[in-house]
């Protein structure tokens, strides 16, 4: 797994536009009563490594069209993406994220619910003042597109024959429509040509689905310690991701039946080493990293139009670290 040094080094030349990115977080989520200051608190402890917002000024400086609405523009962006997590650990009925408390363990399901609407209807207002109605389309589709995924995930929970063209489908929606939209933000803003928003939104979507590919195989071979949950967590739930979809096309249907059999049992430990090993061997997880890995090299090529900067080489840099920290 990559390392936050590797991230860093990755987005060097936006540190100051990500400065600026932290500053405001901060700002908008300060003050409008003590119980939001508090929940507020606790997850700028806990944020991420702020992939989106580097993608959205990477993006735009890679075409020369950073302005002064970019940094509300991926602000919004990474609001919505917070307040999907936060209702989704009420859905998964999580206790950890990124190996701490999660905000429905540490008040409710009810209260992290409702921060999750209130950063929604916040993102929502921030767009709002960057004055451009293509850009609210593009994030308000993109925002949709997070909620189908999401209820798709759900509805396909426990579904082993799920097709990989399925769960490509979900995680594009799921995942990949918020890089879509960061990834475009810049041409959306400085209303360059239609062709060159097209090739950043292709570029976005591939990268996403890579992204996500990558997070599930974590699930597989992780460091629990890195990752904040156990590995298994997720297909021993029931979610079915792409190495198990793999292997599961390969074997005939006694030991499918035997491996269906074992994601079925309460014994979690035991089960999930069996699924393990039966992914392993199938070649279940080195499928998922080269698809990984296929997708970011038609990502790229997709701007290979754009001239070669220091902002271009970074974004290059920070696709390989988004879809490469499985390995």
């Amino acid at each position: 797994m990559l390392d936050a040094a590797t991230m860093t080094e990755c987005t060097e030349p936006v540190e100051t536009d990500l400065n600026e990115f932290d500053r405001m977080l901060t700002d908008s989520l300060r003050g409008d009563s003590p119980l939001i200051t508090s929940i507020a608190r606790h997850l700028l402890k806990t944020r991420g490594k702020r992939i989106r917002p580097a993608f959205v000024f990477l993006s735009s400086r890679a075409i020369n069209a950073f302005n002064e609405h970019s940094v509300s523009a991926s602000l919004a962006i990474e609001l919505i993406h917070t307040a999907t997590l936060l209702h989704d650990d009420v859905i998964d009925e999580s206790d950890l994220r990124r190996g701490q408390e999660t905000v429905n363990a540490q008040w409710t399901n009810l209260i992290s619910v409702l921060m999750g609407d209130y950063l929604f209807a916040k993102a929502f207002r921030i767009l709002v003042g960057t004055e451009s109605m293509e850009l609210m389309a593009a994030v308000s589709n993109a925002t949709e597109r997070v909620s189908v995924g999401e209820l798709r995930q759900i509805e396909e929970t426990g579904n082993y024959s799920l097709s990989e063209d399925e769960y490509l489908s979900i995680i594009a929606d799921k995942t990949a429509s918020l890089f879509t939209v960061s990834c475009e933000t810049g041409s959306i803003l400085a209303k360059r040509s239609v062709r060159e928003r097209q090739r950043f939104a292709q570029f976005g979507e591939k990268i996403g689905i890579a992204f996500q590919i990558a997070d599930d195989l974590l699930d597989f071979v992780g460091d629990p310690e890195l990752t904040g949950k156990e590995p298994g967590n997720d297909v021993m739930t029931g979610k079915v991701t792409l190495p198990l979809i793999h292997s599961l096309k390969k074997v005939g249907k006694a030991t499918r039946n035997e491996i269906l059999k074992s994601l079925k049992e309460e014994s979690y430990e035991a089960s999930f080493e069996k699924v393990h090993k039966f992914v392993t061997e199938n070649g279940g997880i080195e499928y998922a990293y080269k698809k990984a890995e296929r997708l970011s090299s038609q990502g790229l090529e997709a701007i290979s139009p754009v001239e070669d900067s220091i902002y271009f080489e970074s974004l290059a840099n920070l696709v390989e670290y988004a879809t490469r920290r499985a390995s």
